[in-house]
């Protein structure tokens, strides 16, 4: 064999391998790799995504509360982007060096051929001098979208706000894209994607100073957007507004139900603020001061706040008594007042009332030690076993109520409050074998007991029911939700919800709640106090009206408000009047005017020496 026949089929070889790579990688850049094509096709089109308006928000009457208002951001595809003037364009936009180059950084990171925002929520007096000074800017356009408008300076926490998606939510949901805006808290969060629409497409064609000439084909491929679904919303926006003006300067939740719906009339948490603040350029400066607020404005304390009930919790601990032959109407204690009153070696003070009392009479004036004797009875019941078996019954009974439970689907930071687990008195005294004596607190709605001011409207909605209450909702049944409103039944007879019911309106005529009477309508309520061991104590007002087939069901929670009738009870009857009449009656217009003017945000006064309604303790007034 010749000696270089070995190297010839060599030589070959290394051709043969060279021409295949060549070919393979011809093949790549020819038919896989579609880089080329995108570059080409960047420099002659552009694909706009069309963002679809979000759907709009309605009251019950049909007034429009939130709408969308046109706004525009500068996109960029870092690809194309040549050495600009950053000085003018930071100018014009009215923003800092700083913030465009780490804009235009974060957007070659996530793309170099994908458009992005640069600056997105660009108002139109802005964008009309970019327009014009566009074409010196080689890889940036304009983008039109729509951004909230609320029409109202109140209910933040109904509404919440949108914001920018972060990349974890883009992983979560690929529909979502960098700079793309998601419901971010209230309602804008719990119906996002009924809200938000379908995003559509549009190709256009451009010159090389980036300037449209048209649509591609003539629109053939473009994708029409979608716009957002409407919701309706439970509340009557007037008395909303009203509700608010009562609670300026104030810390605390209200919330209103009709009962016989479960559609929640209004919801005040305040201090709020006005939503727009989260809308525009401003909303992040706005976000930091809103956050650093003493008063913590971005609570909403009708369903985060979690409280004692205090003496509104009363009523089931009734309820439960007479469920059980522990009690009946004509059972009497007797109170000795301030003077304290001494339930086995338990000492519990109340008010000064008449003594003995019946459990009408215990309701009305909400006498401590009488429901400390019933809670004594409902532990130490002899159907059961232990004291801690008892507690099991009795919990679960009060659970019934949507207690210690998230209730309402409307809102994703609804708190369930809190009924104490019977482990948790296992660890907290190291035993299971622990004495009703242990926990007396309860029987007050005071100790591990905490509720959210919706939780106790809720409450009061099960009662003026006479046994049952309806899922809790702020919008209307729509397409596309997957809750529904359901039915929930008190295992309890409603001939025991009646006497509980007249106790209630023996309160309001002659008892705690008399501050909130409305002429010409009988009511139900039930005051409370709940203690603070950092300034004045809590305000509570539980009630509804009328009497018979109620229309509004109200909880109030005012923090430092003191006693249930110094603010709760005021505040509650003007907005039931409110609702039911349409109008405050004359004689109540100073009631008015010193609701609306009193400020409890301001530095708190020494604490007055005042007596507790925790055991060995005395309480002024409920």
């Amino acid at each position: 064999m010749n000696k270089y026949t070995h190297r010839k089929t060599v030589i070959s070889a290394i051709i043969i391998c060279i021409y295949c790579i060549y070919a393979i990688r011809l093949f790549y850049m020819q038919v896989l790799d579609d880089s080329f094509q995108v570059k080409a096709m960047l420099n002659s089109q552009r694909i706009a995504t069309q963002y679809p308006a979000r759907g709009l928000v309605f009251d019950r009457n049909g007034n429009l509360l939130v709408e969308n208002q046109p706004a525009y951001d500068l996109m960029v595809i870092p690809r194309q982007v040549k050495p600009f003037d950053t000085t003018e364009l930071v100018r014009i936009l009215g923003i800092e060096k700083e913030t465009l180059v780490k804009s235009l950084k974060k957007c070659r990171r996530y793309s170099p051929y994908k458009a992005s925002i640069l600056i997105s929520q660009i108002t139109a007096n802005k964008y009309a001098v970019l327009q014009e000074k566009l074409y010196k800017y080689s890889g940036f356009f304009m983008q039109t979208r729509t951004l909230r408008k609320y029409n109202v300076s109140h209910s933040a926490d109904v509404f919440g706000y949108i914001g920018e998606v972060s990349q974890a939510q883009i992983d979560r949901d690929s529909t979502y894209t960098m700079g793309d805006y998601i419901g971010i808290s209230g309602l804008e969060r719990t119906y996002e994607k009924i809200l938000r629409g379908t995003k559509g497409e549009k190709i256009l064609l451009v010159d090389n100073y980036n300037r449209i000439k048209g649509s591609y084909k003539d629109g053939e491929y473009d994708k029409p957007a979608v716009v957002g679904q409407n919701i309706t919303t439970t509340l009557d926006i007037n008395l909303q507004e009203y509700a608010y003006k009562l609670m300026k300067n104030k810390r605390g939740g209200i919330v209103a139900i009709e009962p016989s719906t479960g559609e929640i009339l209004l919801k005040v948490s305040s201090p709020g603020y006005d939503p727009q603040l989260m809308v525009g350029l401003e909303r992040g400066k706005n976000f930091r001061k809103l956050n650093s607020d003493p008063n913590t404005p971005l609570i909403d304390r009708t369903v985060s706040g979690c409280y004692p009930p205090g003496s509104t919790f009363k009523t089931l601990q009734a309820l439960y008594g007479l469920k059980k032959g522990l009690v009946t109407p004509e059972t009497c204690f007797e109170c000795f007042g301030k003077s304290r009153t001494y339930i086995g070696s338990s000492p519990m003070g109340c008010h000064n009332h008449a003594s003995p009392l019946n459990l009408y009479q215990a309701i009305q004036q909400s006498c401590n030690p009488y429901f400390v004797n019933v809670w004594r009875r409902i532990l130490e019941d002899q159907k059961y076993k232990n004291v801690r078996d008892a507690y099991i019954d009795w919990r679960e009974f009060i659970c019934s109520f949507g207690l210690g439970s998230r209730i309402c689907p409307d809102f994703t930071n609804e708190n369930s409050g809190s009924v104490p687990s019977p482990s948790l008195y296992d660890h907290k005294f190291r035993t299971k074998d622990w004495r009703w004596s242990y926990i007396t607190s309860l029987s007050i709605g005071q100790g591990e007991l905490e509720l959210t001011p919706l939780q106790i409207t809720n409450m009061a909605c099960a009662l003026a029911n006479r046994g049952y209450y309806m899922t809790p909702h702020i919008v209307r049944p729509l397409q596309g939700i997957d809750h529904q409103i359901t039915k929930h039944t008190i295992d309890c007879d409603s001939k025991y919800f009646d006497i509980v019911i007249e106790g209630m309106a023996m309160a309001a005529t002659g008892g705690t709640a008399r501050g909130a009477a409305i002429d010409s309508v009988i009511f139900c309520g039930k005051t409370g106090t709940a203690q603070n061991p950092h300034g004045e104590d809590h305000s509570i007002f539980m009630a509804f009206a009328p009497k018979d087939n109620p229309r509004i069901a109200i909880g109030i929670y005012i923090e430092n408000g003191g006693f249930g009738a110094q603010y709760a009870v005021p505040i509650g009857g003007l907005i039931m009047e409110k609702y039911l009449k349409g109008k405050i009656s004359p004689r109540k217009k100073a009631i008015e005017e010193r609701m609306i003017n009193a400020n409890l945000l301001s530095p708190e006064k020494p604490r007055q020496e005042k007596t507790a309604n925790t055991p060995g303790s005395t309480e002024k007034k409920q």
